[in-house]
């Protein structure tokens, strides 16, 4: 097999800086897993209970717009513009500076999120009256999704706050108690939901508590790692520092750069609220995206974000288009199979895991075509987050901004032209097309501003996933026209080969790419090894002379 150091790097800073990348990548990766496994748990645990009732769509929609905030003031512009600022401060300034930036901003959020969030509760009616028009004509199910908006607001403060100490966690390179924390979310969500929700009238208020209880143990999960560093959050209102300015000045701009996947979710759930059923099926839909996009896609580009932050601050861009080509070469490894699979078995997996309860034949089919229209973007959704990432480490926050107007706009007319032939799957297949345009507009920005990225390498790597998705697709094709998923129960059996063709699809793709003796699977491999080897010399230490 190749050896690593083979591979087109810059430097052997470059080399070292990729295996940061992977280990930490990986790490994330594990506990999203963990936290997505448990979040489908959570989305199985709704469909049963609500299926795509009149009450699952109020809280979807309900739950949308708290949301959609969250992406805008926290996981999308919050972390893009704070990390290369804070990372900068970390890495050429003393620690007490870099604790004096972090709380300064930390107060300087609390202060204007709590407004935010006393303004959103009182301004819910006329909230709820634009984001679902198509609820006009239904008084009842307008009052409650209002009602759900109110209740579920303050999740916004929390979950901010939660983006923030994740931030901090992440620019000093631990990122196991930010990736795991979303875990005590869903423990919430599902416990309101089986044990709060029975209890009262209006059974789905208990899960919007859950929404909100969750969110504040995100962030109470992280504060035991931000003291164990010294980088606990004081009350220090500053907002003239020169830090809190610098942030301030990148996030303006930046609320549509990283957000423009939920900005183009919030419109296409407007847009479903014409439709009964569709704000749900979007919502199950875009859940089962999600899950490899969250354990692959974002897990990759919360890793690399200081890494590139650093080679950025240091000056070296040749390290920083090594590091952008080897993630993108990665996202091709990882998302490009994932998405085949989503497409070739999305009415297996619905049926399976949703069709129970109050969720019937006909969802599942409305939900897989929403599957199929998002999964055919889901390489752009994940290739997005790892360019975007390049942009803000270079501090660059107004030329992903600029593409994703462009993009929102795209989405919008798209929607209105398809939502008529294709109804919710129309709006679906907009912002998977749309995410394209964001993609390619902004790749075609940063090859100028780099003077190039590692292209041949990245279209060997495509060449060999798609020579290697060649035995992926065939198990998968065998799997979905099985006759079981005809039959009504036998869910055993259905398990069974669902699961034998996912294992037969991961083990032939990964087979095609050790006969070629992939670059990609040799730096997984060789962590992989690495971790292995490390664990028996801990194990073995204790009876070491």
């Amino acid at each position: 097999m190749s050896d690593p150091a083979s591979l087109p790097r810059s430097s052997a800073r470059a080399q070292d800086d990729n295996h940061s990348v992977v280990k930490a990548a990986g790490l994330i990766g594990a506990a999203t897993f963990s936290s997505r496994l448990l979040g489908f748990i959570r989305d199985m645990v709704l469909a049963r209970l609500f299926g795509a009732t009149a009450a699952a769509d109020a809280f979807f929609v309900a739950y949308r717009i708290p949301n959609l905030l969250r992406e805008l003031f926290a996981e999308g512009s919050m972390s893009a513009a704070f990390v290369p600022v804070f990372t900068e401060y970390n890495t050429l300034r003393t620690k007490q500076d870099a604790w004096e930036l972090a709380s300064a901003v930390f107060t300087t959020l609390l202060t204007i999120l709590t407004l935010v969030t006393v303004v959103g509760i009182l301004a819910a009616p006329g909230i709820v009256w634009l984001m679902a028009p198509g609820f006009h004509g239904e008084p009842s199910k307008l009052a409650m999704t209002t009602y759900l908006t109110r209740l579920m607001f303050p999740y916004l403060l929390f979950i901010s706050l939660a983006a923030l100490a994740m931030g901090v966690l992440n620019s000093v390179r631990a990122f196991a108690a930010p990736a795991l924390s979303p875990v005590l979310f869903n423990v919430f969500i599902i416990g309101c939901a089986v044990f709060l929700s029975p209890l009262l009238a209006e059974p789905i208020l208990g899960v919007a508590v859950g929404v909100v209880a969750g969110g504040a143990a995100q962030f109470a999960m992280q504060l035991p790692g931000l003291w164990w560093r010294g980088l606990l959050f004081g009350w220090r209102f500053d907002p003239g520092h020169p830090g809190v300015r610098r942030i301030g000045a990148l996030l303006v701009p930046s609320l549509l750069g990283l957000s423009v996947t939920q900005v183009n979710i919030t419109v296409s759930t407007i847009l479903a609220s014409f439709f009964a059923g569709g704000p749900a099926y979007l919502f199950y839909g875009m859940r089962l995206i999600q899950f490899p996009l969250g354990i692959f896609g974002v897990a990759l580009a919360t890793a690399i974000l200081p890494t590139l932050s650093a080679q950025a601050a240091r000056g070296a861009l040749s390290d920083l288009r090594a590091t952008l080509g080897f993630g993108l070469r990665m996202i091709l490894f990882i998302i490009l199979p994932a998405m085949l699979g989503l497409i070739l078995l999305r009415e297996p997996i619905v049926h399976l895991f949703f069709e129970h309860g109050s969720f019937t034949a006909t969802d599942t089919a409305a939900t897989a075509t929403a599957v199929l229209c998002y999964a055919v973007g889901l390489w752009a959704f994940a290739g997005v987050r790892i360019i975007v990432a390049a942009f803000y480490s270079l501090q660059d926050t107004k030329t992903p901004a600029v593409a994703a107007m462009a993009a929102v706009t795209a989405n919008l007319v798209l929607s209105i032209i398809l939502m008529e032939p294709l109804r919710h799957a129309g709006l679906a297949l907009a912002t998977a097309l749309a995410a394209m345009l964001n993609g390619g507009m902004l790749v075609l920005v940063l090859n100028r501003r780099l003077g190039g990225v590692e292209w041949a390498a990245v279209g060997r790597s495509a060449g060999r996933v798609v020579v290697a998705a060649v035995p992926l697709v065939l198990a998968c094709v065998w799997v979905a026209g099985l006759e079981v998923w005809t039959r009504q129960g036998d869910w055993i059996a259905k398990t069974v080969m669902l699961f034998v063709g996912i294992g037969l699809s991961v083990t032939g793709y990964l087979g095609a790419h050790a006969l070629m003796r992939s670059e990609e699977l040799e730096v997984l491999w060789r962590l992989v090894k690495g971790k292995a080897a490390s664990a028996g010399e801990g194990r073995a230490a204790p009876g070491s002379p």
